[in-house]
């Protein structure tokens, strides 16, 4: 019996040696590097630090006009990024340093004396480089406090799990490694699904899923570093749970790196190379779709998909009969109304074969109907800019945008039915026909073609020499009143219209130190940090990107009107600059940063009390701008970043009135919609009038966010939690207000009113919306609160 024990002892001494050599053969293969170590994109040889064998390189590789920072394959020709950080930041400089510093940090320099950027502020001892192409910092105990695995992007390598929770994000372009149209997410059900990146992430908008849910959070995807496939293992049991691909049998048994990419067009797939090819050509061993059209939004909005296997080599998106391209260099933006169609004749249906799309239908015609009525009936509806007709004879009516178009793949019989689908277009005028053409030959008096066309030319040159000397005319007697206003402007300001100074580009330079101190980015601004009156007041000067390529004049009124603007609870204007090119606003600085700021970073959060105050002092500067200054303002883009913090911890709207100011392309997204996702109204994605109901909606989402504390779309929490309208929506429904608050103590009768308040604000259809007025006297206890209309998320979800 004793011979047992023995043999069990050899067995785990034996196991222990083999791992204890698996660790030495993994520490060998990486390289170490110290503290103090540097990388900069401006030297030589000292860009990049490459993993023992030389297989991969992390750090500055070439992006646009500047500098990434990632990790690619560096024995390969073609360079195959693998890996980047912070990669929707704008290029980097040429003098930006990656250091390694003494105390363990890894800072990234982003010119040489500016501001530094920490990536990992752990108290590090060393980093490695890996030839599975992770990047590790270690701590003096040999634990790891931060690896480059952990954070993917597009891309998955072999030893490498993609686990429950986290996603790949496609990039924009082969050649720009920002976050693209795409996204492969690895869920906490077991289900590996495929979604357009487009909040929120529904199960309607898949296009792709491995049919694993229901297997829990415990299951992850990785690549095999020997057979190249793909599987889902659960850890729990460490059983398959799927295998998504095949294996790849390596010919003449050559080594092969492998990789997994969701690439540009929402497909992801596995790929090959041989360690000895020294061209650098990848072999795509499997891909999620052979049909490129698959992806849902790889044309976005009113386009539609067109793939012709063995003809296209990638999708061609194509425009609804009336639109065209947005970008006609990049199509997969989508298509917008053509500008500058003729409206002659009246609105017709053009139908649109043999093509599917995503139906979201603001009205249906259920009774029993026809084709011809389903299209009158939308010729009779304003709103109305298609119809899709099915087979069970419902007449769907949609509004622009329309998005998922496709063209249908022809699986079914010549003669099956299917619905279709028809797009209202306007009337176009009449071409000349060849008929009409043949009867100009001769005019009533007898004269040729070339008598009238000589007639024609002289009145022609005549009548444009008499408008040239006209316009010159027109133009010098304007440049002179421009002048005139222009001298008295500078001369004044108008400091005594509305009492706002008007500033010199140089004055402004000199106020902000020369734009030294950046405060605040948006997307067509930059705010300064700046001091008026020998440092006696403290301004923030915003420095517009472009704005409306307009006079001076209109410049000037639109200031006029901002300026008549005076509420405690707007961020006041104090100045502007109208110098050549340049647009700047000077406003009072606000101190205590953004709400965002205050709500979700504050090591001490406000209280509920606190919270409910700043709420209602919101939605009385909201109440102002829209019924109580003398030009009714839609702010469009209420969020908590929009909403400034001065040193009374006093709300303050920011940014109220600027779109006028902007140009018309800086106020749309890809989606053609004014404002942030997240906060915007449903009106806006169906092409509606927008009224200041929408103002109403943005407020509602951004109330829940204050009462909860909490963002509205937060992925760190359980699935049917992410989405906070959604989820307050289900609380109130339920009767369990207590989980929007956690463990904070609350008079629950006021959280039931305010709640309340908030759902009625969100309210998809913007009659159902209570004007800003009766939100203010819900919110002060002056009216009672009703009971909002039961959502159709809570029946579908009981």
């Amino acid at each position: 019996m004793a011979a047992v024990p023995t043999f069990v002892f050899l067995l785990l001494l034996l196991s222990a040696l083999h791992i204890s050599a698996a660790v030495a053969a993994q520490q060998i293969r990486s390289s170490n590097i110290s503290l103090g170590s540097s990388l900069s994109p401006s030297s030589s040889t000292n860009s990049s630090w490459l993993s023992p064998s030389g297989t991969f390189a992390f750090g500055f590789y070439p992006k646009g006009d500047g500098f990434a920072i990632g990790i690619w394959f560096a024995q390969i020709p073609q360079q195959t990024v693998v890996w980047t950080l912070y990669r929707d930041d704008p290029p980097l400089s040429i003098n930006s340093t990656l250091l390694l510093t003494k105390d363990g940090s890894l800072i990234l320099q982003k010119t040489q004396g500016g501001q530094n950027k920490s990536i990992v502020s752990s108290s590090a001892s060393r980093a490695s480089m890996f030839d599975s192409g992770n990047f590790v910092l270690y701590n003096s105990s040999g634990m790891i406090l931060w690896k480059s695995f952990d954070f993917p992007t597009d891309t998955l390598l072999p030893g490498q799990p993609l686990l429950a929770g986290n996603e790949l994000f496609s990039s924009l372009s082969d050649t720009d490694h920002s976050t693209g149209m795409f996204t492969l997410n690895m869920q906490g059900d077991g289900n590996l699904v495929q979604y357009p990146n487009e909040n929120p992430l529904t199960f309607p908008k898949a296009y792709w899923a491995s049919d694993t849910n229901g297997q829990g959070d415990k299951v992850e995807l990785n690549l095999d570093a020997d057979g190249g496939y793909l599987y889902l293992l659960n850890t729990t049991n460490l059983v398959t749970v799927s295998n998504i691909s095949s294996s790849v049998t390596p010919i003449n048994s050559t080594k092969l790196l492998y990789r997994m990419t969701i690439d540009v067009d929402g497909i992801f797939r596995v790929y090959s190379i041989s360690v000895d090819d020294q061209k650098g050509n990848w072999s795509t061993e499997w891909e999620s779709s052979a049909d490129k059209c698959d992806p849902k939004g790889i044309c976005s909005i009113n386009a539609y998909c067109t793939y012709t296997p063995n003809i296209d080599t990638q999708a061609v998106c194509k425009c609804v009969p009336g639109f065209d391209f947005i970008d006609g260099s990049r199509p997969s933006l989508g298509c917008e109304r053509k500008s500058d169609a003729e409206n002659c004749g009246p609105e017709t249906m053009s139908p649109l074969e043999d093509t599917t799309w995503e139906t979201n239908p603001y009205y249906m015609i259920t009774a029993s109907t026809t084709e011809g009525d389903c299209n009158e009936a939308c010729l009779a509806d304003k709103y109305c800019e298609a119809v899709s007709f099915n087979l069970d004879q419902q007449c769907r009516k949609l509004s622009f945008p329309i998005r998922y178009g496709r063209a249908k793949v022809d699986t079914t019989p010549a003669n099956a039915k299917t619905s279709t689908f028809y797009v209202k277009v306007s009337g176009s005028c009449s071409p000349t026909t060849p008929s009409d053409q043949a009867g100009m030959g001769e005019s009533k008096g007898g004269l040729s073609t070339k008598g009238i066309l000589i007639i024609c030319l002289s009145f022609t040159s005549c009548a444009f020499m008499v408008l040239a000397c006209c316009s010159f005319l027109v133009c010098q007697n304007r440049v002179l009143k421009y002048r005139k206003i222009s001298d008295k402007a500078n001369n004044i300001g108008l400091v005594e219209e509305i009492g706002l100074r008007s500033f010199t580009y140089c004055e402004l330079e000199k106020v902000t130190e020369d734009f030294k101190e950046v405060v605040g980015r948006g997307a067509f601004s930059t705010v300064f940090k700046g001091n008026l009156s020998n440092g006696m007041r403290i301004v923030a000067v915003k420095k517009l990107d472009k704005v409306l390529a307009e006079s001076e004049r209109e410049f000037q009124t639109e200031m006029r009107v901002i300026a008549k603007t005076h509420h405690r609870n707007l961020v006041q204007l104090l100045g502007y600059c109208c110098d050549g090119p340049n647009r700047l606003l000077v406003y009072e600085y606000m101190s205590n940063g953004s709400l965002a700021d205050f709500l979700f970073k504050s090591e001490i959060p406000p209280s509920w009390q606190e919270r409910m105050g700043i709420a209602l002092n919101i939605a009385k500067g909201i109440l102002y701008l829209h019924e109580e200054c003398d030009t009714q303002i839609i702010h469009c883009d209420i969020k908590p970043q929009n909403i400034l913090m001065d040193e009374d911890r006093c709300p303050k709207i920011a940014d109220f009135g600027l779109s006028k100011l902007l140009q018309a392309d800086q106020t749309r997204t890809q989606t053609m919609i004014r404002g942030t996702r997240g906060y915007v109204a449903p009106e806006w994605h169906r092409n509606l009038p927008v009224t200041v109901k929408a103002d109403v909606y943005s407020y509602g989402v951004m109330f829940l966010e204050i009462i909860c504390l909490r963002r509205g779309i937060d992925k760190n929490v359980p699935e049917e939690e992410i989405i906070l309208v959604d989820w307050a929506d289900y609380c109130f429904e339920a009767g369990e207000l207590g989980k929007l608050v956690g463990d904070e103590e609350v008079d629950y009768r006021m959280l039931d009113r305010m709640v309340r308040v908030a759902i009625l604000c969100i309210q998809e259809d913007p009659s159902l919306r209570p004007s800003m007025k009766k939100v203010v006297l819900m919110l002060e206890g002056t009216i009672e609160v009703p009971i909002p209309p039961c959502s159709t998320s809570f029946l579908s979800a009981m």
